[in-house]
């Protein structure tokens, strides 16, 4: 259920999904049978300390990492079930990711930056281009398209990010501690930016984050902690940092 207290279909899908990773001769279970839905349209918020598992669930999301078991289905496809390959494209036309550390190219413009998905994939450049301007428009760039990533801040660096990874209209967003290499200030500003273009859009995000002060603006709070999760608030209406 989202915000406005109506439900959608399930958008993401998770059943009974394990993780591990070898440390020396030992296994570490990073998750363990973890079982969720995400609705379409949610905000959905994975709490946890550095080291629980919630960034390696994003990645298990985006397809970027492989489980040892269980399925993930996000629009209806199980990606689990994709070669790496189709699995590529699947991500590069469904999901849109924001890191911690923007990964902006830096030998692009920032324009070039947030249109190369599109161009990747094929898109007609004069409609990637003006999707790409008008999404600078909305997050305070528009002055900045021909500058490069090193001339700007931080925070306008992760404000690039967004643009990027909302530029190709993504059915679900993965934003995984995208306020977590911003000052506090800042840190809101990016975060308020960044609900108010998904839910503009109609987006599902799916955000990993150890911030408790996220948790109120949230639809859906779920904590990560020995590798199973655990349900920490589903049913308080999400509130507006505006």
């Amino acid at each position: 259920m989202n915000s406005n207290g109506v439900r959608h279909k399930s958008l993401v899908e998770i059943h009974h999904l394990s993780k591990h990773y070898d440390e020396g001769w030992r296994a570490r279970m990073v998750l363990d049978d973890v079982t969720l839905t995400i609705d379409a349209g949610e905000f959905f918020v994975l709490l946890g300390k550095s080291g629980s598992g919630k960034s390696t669930l994003l990645n298990l999301v985006s397809g970027i990492d492989q489980p040892d078991a269980g399925q993930i289905w996000i629009g209806g496809t199980d990606i689990t079930a994709l070669d790496d390959r189709r699995l590529t494209l699947f991500r590069r036309d469904n999901i849109g990711i924001i890191f911690q550390f923007f990964n902006l190219i830096p030998t692009l413009t920032v324009l070039e930056n947030i249109t190369l998905p599109g161009e990747l994939r094929g898109d007609n450049r004069r409609e990637i281009e003006r999707r790409a301007l008008a999404l600078l428009e909305r997050v305070g760039l528009a002055d900045r398209a021909g500058a490069f990533p090193d001339k700007l801040s931080g925070g306008e660096q992760q404000r690039v990010a967004i643009a990027r990874a909302l530029v190709r209209e993504p059915m679900l967003v993965l934003a995984d501690e995208p306020t977590g290499n911003l000052d506090e200030d800042t840190g809101r500003s990016v975060l308020a930016l960044l609900l108010e273009l998904t839910r503009d859009a109609g987006k599902t995000l799916m955000m990993a984050t150890h911030n408790p002060e996220i948790v109120p603006l949230a639809d859906r709070v779920c904590r990560i902690h020995d590798g199973k999760l655990m349900v920490t608030r589903t049913t308080e209406p999400a509130v507006s940092l505006l």
